[in-house]
């Protein structure tokens, strides 16, 4: 008989696996810090800096004696490697084998495309950057391609050179080493990837089933879509064969999940966590980064816990529903809202908070929203915290 999964069960079985139901106790910082990496399998990196940066965020909402330097410093023991899943990423160094295979299919899809939407004549420049590396050490996009006419430094418009890095970077021929305010700097990658991993070999199938195993043991339940979604270093179909495989070996099951509305949707767990017991969530309120990984799939969040989120930088301001960059926020296994907030100076600033249909803002949960407000001004280096006047909006 499939099981069904109820979805009280599903968020508390997926947070979980989050590290979001418990304690933020642990140091942040050395084995500690590798230990959340490890369970969260990457963390994903991103510029944006309106309160703190993504990856800060993500990782002192578990840690909360997080601060923004114990990433970089521990960058540097080569307990993690950076580079891409869905996105750039900080991800466990025990798997940069996986992603060898990863290096080779990026570089034949851009062999393939990237003519046609990078910049003309960065093919010409890849062995004189990989030569200036080579001979004069680590650099980043300021120390190639001097000579080269410099467009707006965006994505869409890197001078040669800096396309030819990114190349070198993207097929594993260079690493980086650490980063420079955000800045990438490179180095080749065996000067930078500890020997054990770097001489480490696996073949596309061990591969497949790591990613598979792995993806699912830290999703709790998914879809084959979303084994494949997990890590983006394999298709949909080896997810799907693999599935398929698995199932037959009893090493997974089919389950069926309930999502918010109380529809079911069929997916797979791991045949040994079937009866596991889920812990019952604490009542603090969280505050999340954007792109933290429980969230990170909008989708499936919005099937979960009837969450609607969607990120509105690139919204015109007069059409925002909410704001430029909003954070979720959660408390137990709910999510309650979404809050404004953001570092000006040595000020936090709160604009608005919305509440979550449903959601009664009473004085027990404000006081506990501020105190993660108080608490989140801390982590950023806040002196101050100023709630704006009518802060608190009418539920959506």
């Amino acid at each position: 008989m499939i099981p069904i999964i109820d979805n009280q069960t599903a968020r508390r079985m997926f947070l979980d696996h989050h590290l979001l139901l418990g304690a933020r106790s642990g140091s942040g910082k050395g084995d500690d810090l590798q230990s959340v990496i490890d369970h969260l399998g990457f963390v994903q990196v991103d510029s944006v800096n309106t309160l703190a940066r993504a990856h800060d965020l993500i990782l002192w909402s578990r840690r909360q004696q997080y601060r923004a330097s114990n990433l970089p410093n521990h960058m540097k023991t080569r307990g993690a490697f950076e580079h891409w899943t869905h996105d750039a990423s900080v991800i466990s160094m025990q798997h940069f084998a996986m992603w060898r295979h990863k290096f080779a299919k990026d570089k034949a899809y851009m062999d393939k495309r990237w003519g046609a939407w990078r910049r003309d004549g960065f093919r010409e420049q890849l062995d004189g950057v990989l030569r200036q590396i080579t001979d004069e050490g680590r650099c980043s996009s300021l120390d190639v391609g001097k000579d080269e006419k410099k467009g707006s430094g965006g994505w869409w418009d890197w001078h040669p050179s800096k396309t030819a890095l990114e190349y070198l970077w993207r097929s594993g021929d260079l690493s980086v080493c650490h980063r420079k305010g955000f800045r990438k700097v490179y180095d080749l990658t065996e000067r930078v990837i500890p020997a054990e991993h770097l001489n480490a070999q696996v073949s596309e199938e061990e591969m497949i089933d790591w990613a598979c195993m792995s993806a699912l043991n830290r999703l709790g339940f998914a879809t084959s879509g979303e084994i494949a979604a997990f890590y983006a270093i394999i298709t949909p179909a080896q997810a799907k064969t693999w599935c398929t495989a698995a199932v037959a070996d009893h090493r997974i099951l089919d389950a069926q999940i309930e999502s918010a509305d109380g529809s079911l949707r069929s997916s797979f767990i791991l045949a040994e966590k079937r009866d596991l017991p889920t812990p019952e969530p604490n009542n603090r309120v969280r505050l999340l980064s954007p792109f933290d990984p429980a969230l990170r799939d909008r989708k499936r969040a919005e099937r979960l816990f009837n969450f609607h989120y969607r990120i509105e930088i690139f919204v015109p301001a007069p059409k925002r529903q909410y704001g430029y960059y909003v954070f979720p926020v959660m408390q137990g296994d709910r999510m309650i809202g979404r809050i404004d907030t953001k570092r000006d100076g040595d000020v936090t600033r709160v604009t608005a908070f919305w509440p979550e249909k449903g959601v009664r803002m009473g004085k027990a949960r404000v006081r506990a929203l501020e105190a993660e407000i108080d608490r989140v001004a801390t982590f950023v280096g806040s002196t101050d915290v100023n709630w704006e006047k009518g802060w608190l909006k009418e539920i959506a």
